[in-house]
Parts: structure tokens; C-alpha cells; sequence
């Protein structure tokens, strides 16, 4: 038996490769499928099955596509119902790859479907769940996604707990746990930065397993500040249930060199936004006039999820060399399928044709320091809230870089700003989408929060009022 975690880390996911005995399940896979097709190849083995925990909301799985190039078949949970053909899996039913077996626990409450996959070993025993995102490490899945005009997010809140202490919390201490996400997703609130635990661990840890927890407490507690879902979940969660476009054909259309006078004609006839994808320092020294700055550096798919709220937005590329296939791939995670090519040799290639460029002024933390401390100087922080409540510099005005299309008319164009987010990513994708809106008297403060920290500016702590 080999068990396999495909761990990616800017989506926070994780998928999951099962061999027994020349026999393949994959768990939960993302978008692009050859690597687990090339991991059976070299096992030789077939994939048989495809399991999918729940219809995920956060990326588009590649469980389609891979059902039609290996003719496995796609196993939802009691009650999933799809454009495409499924196997639904009754409670309780168990599915044989090589010499284990794969049973299907029913624990609806982050989605009505939502089902926990127990593996039993070659000996009977119960080795491991996958719990996608019914049972996180530190948390539990958000029960506020599949709300039916006939079920609130309370409703599912208590499907969630009778679940978690029928169907989980029964199950052997020693009992594997590899649940779907890690730290970084937004399925969760407080989710662990460790990607593997067991049943016990979690037993111990996770406040959402307290055993003298009531269902009442339950539900407040897993409730209680859990933030709006991003805008892209919903329509992902679509694209999981109808099918999609098949993902070969997605690079292939997406993945084209173009010249700097294709790629202005495009943009111009096409509406196509243009979506440079390299390191906020390469986008403030020079980029396309109106692009937008979301870099592959950092947690690229979620933030275009957040941001770009048409999935069929048209999109040109400025990528870093050799990082457009990638580009094409990540923004196909998240159901971004429109890509229309990308600018061959970037911004030195667009240069030379002479074409307009772009730049973002940059300022470090301690010139930042010196200007506010001689002048008085407006300052916008784009952190999440939870950030800006805990610290923040006493004159700074705020709104999360989530809500910056709901803020503009809150800040006025004919002033200067500093930007300012907790590390320099976040503020220059606000300053971006700020400039591509005709805000021009932008400054970045290099390096964020943490480096403004370092300087003898004066911030305001959040202070618990227990400890007062």
C-alpha cells in the first residue's frame, strides 16, 4: 500500500495518490492531471477510482478530466448530483483498490454531500481518513457554502457537529488524519500550518472536538467571526458540479507567445485585462500602463479569485521567462479559463517597440518613517481587519485589500498615498488596481508592516481586555 500527499501550498490543498496491488484512487485532485497519470504509469498501475470529498468551492478539481483520459470512475457522497456521471456513494459503502478498502462515511455539514473517506488496510484495520473539509487539523470546515433556501448555516453547523462525533471522533486514536487544507485557506478560520495528524492529536487539540462541547456551543463557537466567503467560491463550486472545459485545451489556448503589438491590439478590441504576474519589485519598476499586479510569488490563485469577479474575464499575461504555462495552470485552478496569450519577452521586449511603460513609485520603510514624522502624510493600510485591530500606525486610514472596489470613493484621487500591507505583496496589487482607476499619486512602503515596525514609529497594539 502507498499513500502519497500532493501538497500545494498556494492553494493550501492537498491531494492524495492510493496504490494497492497495481490499483490507483486519487482523492481530491487539483486541475492538472498528468502528474498523477505519470505516477500510475510508473507504478503500473490504473486509476480506478477518483473520490471527491465534497464539491469544492475553492478550486476547480480535475476529477472530470481524469475519469475521461483513464476511465476511472468519479465517487461522490449520498445526495451529490452532477452534469457528468458519477458513482454516489451510499453510507457506509466500501469500494476495493488492490488489497485495501475505501469506506464512505457520510459527515454532511460543510457541504450537504460532504463525505470522509476511511482507508482499511490490508489487514482490516482502519489506517486513515481523508476528511476533506469536514475535519481540518485545528479546525472544521465552514458550514456557510451550501445555504438552501430551506438550511441556514446553523443548520449545517449542527449537521457538522452530529458528524464530527458519530462518524469522526468514534474512530481509533491511532487513526490517520489527512484532511484537504491546510493554514492559508479560507475554508476554514484557524486551520494548522501541519498537513498530516491523527484522529487522537485532534481529540486533544481541536477546539471543535471538545468532548464537553454542547451542540449549542458548537455552533456559536464554529460560527462566531467567520469572515464572507470570496466572491470566486460559488461559481467554483458550479464548475465542480457542471463540468468544465478540458484543461489540454485550456493551455493550449492560453499558453501563445505574442508580439507587444498583438498582445496592445488585443488587449484593446478583446476588453482583456492585463494581469502581470511577476514580482511586485519588477511591476513597480516598470509595467503595461492599466495592468493589474497579482504575483505567482505569493498566494496568486486566491487573490484573483477575490479580485477578478468575471470567471470568463479575458486575460493577457506579463510573466516572469518560462513561467507562462505555469501562470495559465494556476489561474485554471481557480476556473479562470480565458487566457489569451502572454507578452513574448515582457517588458523588455515592450520596451523596444517603443510602447509606454508604467511605474510604481517605491519608498523603504525608513524613508517612510522620515517623511511621516517631517510631514503629514496620508497613509493607506490594505491588511485584513483581524491585522489592522491588532496593529497599526495611529494615522493610517484602512480597508482590506478585499474590499479595496467598495473603498475608492473613500479616498481621493487628487491626494498621495502610501500603501502600505504586511509584507509588500498585498499593497502593490492594491496600488495596481488603484492606478489602473486613475489613482496616480501612489507610494509603496517596501516590505510592509514588519519593516515599518523596525522604525521609531509610533503603533497602536490591540491589548486583550483581560489584561486590563
Amino acid at each position: 500500500m502507498k499513500i502519497e500527499q500532493i501538497y500545494t501550498g498556494c492553494l493550501a490543498q492537498g491531494a492524495y495518490y492510493i496504490e494497492s496491488e497495481g490499483e490507483v484512487a486519487i482523492i481530491d485532485p487539483l486541475r492538472e492531471i498528468q502528474p498523477y497519470i505519470d505516477k500510475a504509469d510508473a507504478e503500473n498501475a490504473t486509476v480506478k477510482y477518483v473520490f471527491e470529498t465534497h464539491f469544492h468551492a475553492d478550486f476547480v478539481s480535475g476529477h472530470v478530466d481524469l475519469a475521461n483520459k483513464t476511465g476511472a470512475t468519479i465517487v461522490y457522497g449520498p445526495g451529490a448530483e452532477t452534469s457528468y456521471d458519477i458513482h454516489s456513494a451510499t453510507d457506509g459503502e466500501e469500494f476495493k483498490v488492490g488489497k485495501i478498502k475505501i469506506k464512505a462515511l457520510h459527515t454532511p455539514g460543510h457541504t450537504l454531500e460532504s463525505t470522509t473517506f476511511l482507508l482499511i488496510d490490508e489487514n482490516g484495520n482502519d489506517h486513515a481518513i481523508f476528511s476533506g473539509d469536514t475535519l481540518f487539523l485545528g479546525d472544521v470546515g465552514r458550514p456557510d457554502l451550501a445555504i438552501k433556501s430551506d438550511l441556514t448555516k446553523e443548520d449545517l453547523a449542527g449537521m457538522l457537529f452530529d458528524s464530527l462525533r458519530t462518524k469522526i471522533m468514534t474512530l481509533a486514536d491511532d487513526v490517520i488524519v489527512y484532511p484537504a487544507h491546510g493554514a492559508g485557506s479560507a475554508c476554514g478560520k484557524n486551520l494548522s500550518k501541519e498537513t498530516v495528524g491523527t484522529i487522537g492529536d485532534q481529540k486533544l487539540t481541536n477546539y471543535a472536538l471538545r468532548t464537553e462541547m454542547t451542540r449549542e456551543e458548537f455552533i456559536t463557537e464554529v460560527l462566531d467571526g467567520m469572515p464572507p466567503p470570496p466572491q470566486y467560491f460559488a461559481k467554483n463550486a458550479l464548475m465542480n458540479k457542471t463540468g468544465y472545459d478540458a484543461f489540454d485545451l485550456v493551455l493550449e489556448t492560453g499558453n501563445v507567445p505574442l508580439t507587444p503589438e498583438d498582445f496592445e491590439a488585443i488587449a484593446n478590441h478583446e476588453d482583456a485585462l492585463v494581469l502581470d504576474v511577476r514580482t511586485q519589485d519588477d511591476f513597480s519598476a516598470g509595467h503595461v500602463p492599466n495592468s493589474i499586479f497579482i504575483g505567482l510569488n505569493g498566494q496568486f490563485a486566491p487573490w484573483v479569485g477575490a479580485l477578478i469577479t468575471d470567471l470568463k474575464q479575458p486575460l493577457l499575461l506579463i510573466v516572469p521567462e518560462g513561467k507562462s504555462e505555469e501562470a495559465v495552470t494556476r489561474l485554471s485552478r481557480v476556473g479562470y479559463d480565458n487566457t489569451l496569450g502572454y507578452l513574448e519577452g515582457g517588458i523588455a521586449a515592450w520596451k523596444a517597440a517603443g510602447k509606454e511603460v508604467g511605474t510604481l513609485d517605491s519608498i523603504s520603510a525608513e524613508t517612510f518613517a522620515q517623511k511621516a514624522t517631517s510631514d503629514a502624510i496620508n497613509i493607506l493600510d490594505v491588511r485584513k481587519d483581524g491585522e489592522y485591530q491588532a496593529s497599526h500606525l495611529e494615522d493610517a486610514q484602512h480597508f482590506a485589500l478585499d474590499v479595496i472596489n467598495d473603498n475608492m470613493n473613500h479616498i481621493d484621487p487628487k491626494k498621495t498615498y502610501h500603501i502600505h500591507c504586511a509584507g509588500g505583496y498585498r499593497s502593490v496589487i492594491a496600488a495596481s488596481i488603484l492606478k489602473a482607476r486613475g489613482f496616480d499619486k501612489l507610494v509603496d512602503v517596501a516590505g510592509g508592516f514588519a519593516a515599518i515596525k523596525t522604525t521609531d514609529l509610533p503603533v497602536t497594539e490591540f491589548v486583550c481586555p483581560s489584561t486590563l
